[in-house]
């Protein structure tokens, strides 16, 4: 061998040395911003990151609860968080309207998660019933819900006495109103743990043509536009990790038990199973998860700017961007 060809061989040998000695390229810093404290309703985010999905598109997720005093639009927006999951049709739409540069990558549920409840021996059983009642609701958005389910009975507002819920359902419990809200899969299981499910009459938003789509997942424009790369590999995983949860419940809730022992597990397996209801409804099923479904979308904008709740329509091609979501592959994102 000559001397030339040896020192090509070493120089390739050393190359190889350094390359070696080099680490690989880092995983991109992300986090996601809960619209509340660790459960079984974010199952989805908690199993695709225990279970190394995020890691294997790269990214280095963080995930940070929520509570009442934290807005998940403003975080995501001024960039003190990645991603963000909010709350339903209403907070992307009003998020936009304040001038938030937010974008809806997917939802998460399909249907309303929350019906309104009263005892079965206060003689109401549909929204006329309403009339001349006290009904509490939660003033977050969910009272347009509540506007919506008047006018499609032909109730006036002035014709009952609307009055904010808190977060407790002692109020209810007590009887110090007619109605109240509740979700399915957390102030229902609730009041079913006391023993009042035998009791309770439910009239629920979807049987009045009210659909509320929640849980939605934001990113920021500016992230999005910068790197949708990463933008579609957290979608896919958050996808793949709520795929997973589902079809391994008793494992999903084992990882959010690691996350938050505290919980009570049998109160966070009722909610899992409601959960899994409304993940998969409509869209969930026929499409896939976290499906984005833009008539519903548009029907609930129409009712928010009737109430003049939103002054005029949002560009709902800027307010929801579904082409991540078409990038899943079919076999992630269908049961």
């Amino acid at each position: 061998m000559s001397f030339k060809s040896l020192r090509i061989l070493a120089a390739v040998a050393t190359s190889m040395a350094l390359l070696a000695g080099m680490p690989a390229s880092a995983a991109e810093k992300v986090s996601l911003r809960l619209k509340w404290l660790a459960q079984a309703q974010f199952a989805g985010f908690y199993v695709a990151k225990a279970k190394g999905f995020y890691d294997q598109g790269g990214l280095d997720l963080t995930i940070n609860p929520g509570g009442p005093n934290l807005n998940v639009e403003t975080l995501v927006a001024s960039g003190n968080d990645t991603f963000g999951l909010a709350g339903g049709t209403e907070t992307v739409l009003l998020a936009r309207e304040k001038g938030l540069p937010l974008v809806c990558i997917g939802v998460t549920v399909q249907n309303t998660p929350f019906t309104y409840v009263t005892y079965k021996d206060s003689g109401i059983t549909k929204v006329k019933d309403f009339a001349g009642k006290k009904v509490a609701t939660w003033f977050t958005g969910t009272q347009y819900t509540l506007y919506s389910m008047l006018a499609s009975a032909g109730v006036k507002q002035s014709d009952l006495t609307i009055v904010p819920q808190s977060g407790s359902m002692a109020p209810f419990v007590e009887k110090q109103f007619d109605v109240a809200a509740a979700t399915y899969y957390n102030e229902l299981n609730t009041l079913k743990e006391q023993g009042l499910g035998d009791k309770l009459t439910l009239i629920k938003p979807d049987d009045y043509g009210v659909v509320v789509q929640q849980d939605t997942v934001l990113v920021s424009e500016k992230y999005r536009n910068e790197k949708p790369q990463q933008v579609q590999a957290f979608l896919t995983a958050t996808i793949k990790g709520w795929k997973y949860a589902l079809q391994n419940k008793k494992e999903a809730i084992d990882i959010v038990m690691a996350a938050a022992p505290s919980l009570n597990r049998a109160h966070q397996e009722a909610m899992l199973d409601e959960f899994e209801k409304l993940v998969k409804a409509g869209k969930g099923t026929t499409d896939g998860i976290l499906a984005i479904d833009l008539p519903t979308v548009e029907k609930m904008q129409a009712q928010l700017v009737g109430y003049k709740a939103l002054k005029a329509p949002a560009d709902l091609s800027k307010a929801y961007d579904a082409s991540f979501w078409t990038q899943v592959p079919a076999a992630d994102k269908k049961f």
